[in-house]
């Protein structure tokens, strides 16, 4: 039986999403999901994002990252294919 090959993505989101609890709700919802990486907050206002996994856990992953959570509003997400780490799970990083 065939596994399926996980992929990765990396980059960033936009919008309101420092101090609406973004970071540990992208954590919760990774686990849910079963998606590796890591969130953290960058300088300038946005939130970087590393997502891991098969596209069937990443394709919800990303519809999650378009909304956020409810405090939040994107205006972007801004994601490129990048090499698939070996994580185990979802941080966040500070």
């Amino acid at each position: 039986m065939a596994t399926e090959e996980n992929s990765a993505l990396t980059g960033l989101v936009k919008g309101r999403v420092q101090g609406v609890c973004f970071r540990i709700e992208t954590q919760r919802q990774a686990a849910a999901l079963g998606v590796s990486g890591w969130v953290r907050n960058t300088p300038d206002g946005d939130v970087e994002v590393l997502i891991a996994g098969p596209d069937a856990v990443l394709q919800p992953m990303l519809r999650w990252l378009r909304e956020g959570p409810e405090m939040a509003q994107v205006t972007a997400l801004e994601l490129r294919e990048c090499e698939c780490p070996q994580l185990q799970d979802f941080q966040i990083l500070y």
